[in-house]
């Protein structure tokens, strides 16, 4: 299991997104992270933002001086879609991509959107092809009402 670290370590989360955002495709390979892009970043726990752990982040938006991105995880939520659906959360699969170093398919969280400073992402880990990435800014709208 990864170990948790607090927000001090890599300054202090500003909160999760919730407002409306301009979701774009725009992956570059200049090093920097770009929407459309799977980033590693620290995330925050839900329940107690000074803790979490490092993972792969798919950036969909810049908002201000901060990056918009949907947590991944290689957890079929599939297998717990009622009680995820219950708990509010909303899941979509991507498939495999070279942010995950096993080549297991990966899903996107939809209902959390996260906020991040540029400068806390650690390394890109690839970026989602442009129908992929199309599929989850459509789920992203319907689940978050846009």
């Amino acid at each position: 299991m990864p170990r948790s670290v607090s927000a001090g370590e890599n300054g202090a989360y500003v909160g999760d997104f919730t407002g409306k955002a301009k979701l774009r495709y725009a992956p570059s390979n200049d090093g920097r992270p770009d929407p459309g892009e799977v980033v590693w970043a620290w995330v925050p726990f839900e329940e107690d933002h000074s803790q979490g752990k490092d993972r792969p982040v798919l950036v969909i938006a810049q908002h201000r001086d901060k990056l918009l991105g949907l947590m991944l995880t290689s957890k079929d939520h599939d297998r717990d879609h009622d009680r995820e659906t219950r708990q509010g959360r909303s899941w979509l699969d991507v498939g495999t991509g070279s942010w995950d170093r096993q080549n297991r398919p990966s899903e996107v969280r939809l209902d959390r959107i996260l906020q991040l400073n540029p400068q806390d992402v650690r390394r890109e880990g690839g970026a989602l092809d442009r129908a992929t990435f199309d599929r989850v800014a459509v789920a992203v709208r319907r689940a978050n009402r846009w």
